[in-house]
């Protein structure tokens, strides 16, 4: 019971772990296989909304950014103008320890003379030797107001210094205290450019997924009116679309060696762990011909993404299941959507070499020349859907090392 215990804890920690590591392809779990007009006009809005709100949320960032330079520009001109401050304390410090020097020299001549005035002899001599009693009690009072002067002048001089080191001080600590100011908002700035670059990273491709999704229900919708006579949102498509019967896969290439499988790996870009990879990588020359593994409608193209590059999506039929199958990293591509392909068609060319950031192309999601090829349950209308619906490629062997030498040397799933 323990053991069983500890099992049904587990689990429950790894699903809920794998919640919070869901990545961005996998980011549209409520969305639904594109069945009806009224699917793909629905996918068309909801892709749509998704673009304004996330074009709301960069703006919003950029404001924010704007705030936040503005207050490092105020705190900048507050941190000079303490530092100024600062400088003149000391500059006053400095002052006030020389002119405490000068009187201590003053002060010193001053207790000479009064340690010679109180010997008795010189004392009586200073004395008598006033003409008339008011010039002694001036005398005696010259002296006391002199030592008296000399005394106050230094004890003003060292409450003069006391209260610059205590304003210096203050102003050591505002300094710190902006500078960290300066810090934290340039940390802020930081991250909100950082969110800026995720939700570009999150919604790459977006513009062109609502192009595509916009052209998929018009095209679909123009379709079924012509063949069906209704462009009603409770139309299924496969009634009027020509898309081919397939009654086998084959390999999208003549031969190749799987160099990254489908599921959780190591970014091999960023080495951010537990990294979801939503296909199979298959290592060929830059330039060999790519086949559609079955035949099918062209419902998707993005061209020269930051991250995949030249992307081809094709709808599919396969015993009389649809499927969306994807062909990622392309040199070139030879389809255009809407495009009716066979099993013999060459839609593109493997790429990911000349094409990488790495080699001055602008693909950042490839180390070298492969095919990303990947395959999902369902029609999705030009791009990557969820991790429920993805499988490994059928007739593929989702093993990092597996070969084939011709398409039709396919692994038993």
């Amino acid at each position: 019971m323990k053991n069983l215990e500890y099992i049904l804890r587990l689990s429950l920690v790894l699903v809920i772990s794998l919640t919070f590591i869901i990545s961005p392809e996998m980011a549209y779990a409520s969305e639904r296989d594109l069945e009806t007009l009224g699917d793909y006009r629905k996918h068309y809005e909801e892709l749509l909304a998704k673009k304004r709100a996330n074009d709301n949320k960069t703006e919003q960032a950029k404001n924010e950014i704007k705030q936040k330079e503005a207050a490092i520009s105020q705190t900048r001109d507050e941190l000079t103008i303490a530092e100024a401050a600062e400088e003149e304390a000391q500059l006053k410090i400095t002052e006030s320890n020389q002119a405490i020097e000068e009187n201590k020299k003053e002060s010193e001549k001053v207790l000479v003379y009064m340690q010679q005035v109180q010997n008795k002899n010189a004392y009586v001599e200073y004395v008598t030797g006033s003409s008339s009693m008011t010039e002694l009690v001036t005398r005696i009072e010259a002296i006391k107001q002199v030592s008296d002067y000399i005394q106050v002048t230094l004890d003003n001089l060292e409450t003069e210094i006391d209260k610059n080191e205590k304003l210096k001080k203050e102003l050591e600590e505002k300094q710190k205290e902006l500078t960290a100011k300066i810090g934290s908002y340039q940390s802020a700035v930081a991250k909100l450019n950082n969110d800026i670059d995720d939700i570009a990273e999150l919604n790459e491709g977006i513009d062109k997924q609502v192009e595509i999704a916009r052209d998929n229900y018009e095209k679909n919708k123009a379709m079924c009116i012509k063949e069906v006579g209704s462009g009603a949102d409770n139309v299924k498509v496969s009634t009027c679309s020509k898309i081919p019967y397939n009654g086998q896969w084959l390999q999208p290439l003549n031969k190749g060696v799987i160099t990254s499988k489908v599921g959780y790996r190591t970014d091999p870009i960023t080495g951010k762990p537990y990294s979801f990879h939503s296909g199979i990588d298959i290592g060929a020359s830059e330039g060999t011909p790519v086949y559609a593994s079955a035949a099918g409608k062209v419902s998707g193209i993005i061209s020269r993404s930051s991250c995949g590059g030249n992307k081809v999506y094709i709808d599919v039929t396969v015993n009389g299941k649809k499927y969306t199958t994807y062909y990622l990293h392309l040199l070139k591509y030879n389809v255009k959507v809407g495009d009716i392909v066979t099993q013999n068609t060459v839609i593109g060319y493997v790429g990911g070499y000349s094409t990488s950031k790495a080699h001055g192309g602008y693909d950042g999601c490839t180390t070298g020349a492969h095919l990303h090829y990947g395959v999902q349950n369902g029609w999705y209308g030009g791009y990557v859907k969820t991790a429920n619906v993805l499988i490994p490629p059928p007739g593929m062997k989702n093993s990092v090392g597996w070969r084939f030498n011709s398409r039709t040397d396919l692994y038993a799933n």
